[in-house]
């Protein structure tokens, strides 16, 4: 069970390395557009805000990354547990706010996560 939250885990992190990559230097390139269903308008109008938002991607990914490191594993469970629900929350909002896909894309993934970690 360790070794699958781990993996888990993990996916999850880089899935938010991803997005970083995505929103701050792809946002208004022909893949990003594509991607998020952007004109080219509207992405150089919201560079700045997808760069932003970018960079929190990042610290969840560092976060999960962090836990996952810790050396002592009771508290590297709990640090994972607190960026996997925070994820959660994102997908939640953004499914709710922006596109019911991000429930399932941000959410979904961490979720598993955090029921397999919790498992463990």
């Amino acid at each position: 069970m360790k070794m699958l939250s781990t993996v888990l885990v993990l996916l999850v992190a880089l899935e938010h390395a991803y997005f970083l990559y995505l929103e701050m230097f792809l946002w208004t390139k022909p893949k990003g557009l594509k991607i998020f269903g952007n004109t080219a308008e509207r992405a150089a109008a919201s560079k700045v805000l997808a760069a932003n938002q970018g960079l929190y991607n990042g610290f969840l990914a560092a976060g999960l990354v962090w836990g996952l490191l810790y050396p002592g594993a009771v508290a590297g469970v709990h640090i994972q547990a607190f960026f996997l629900a925070c994820v959660m929350v994102a997908g939640i909002y953004g499914g709710l706010t922006v596109k019911k896909t991000i429930l399932y894309v941000q959410g979904g993934p961490a979720l598993l996560a955090l029921a397999v970690l919790l498992a463990g």
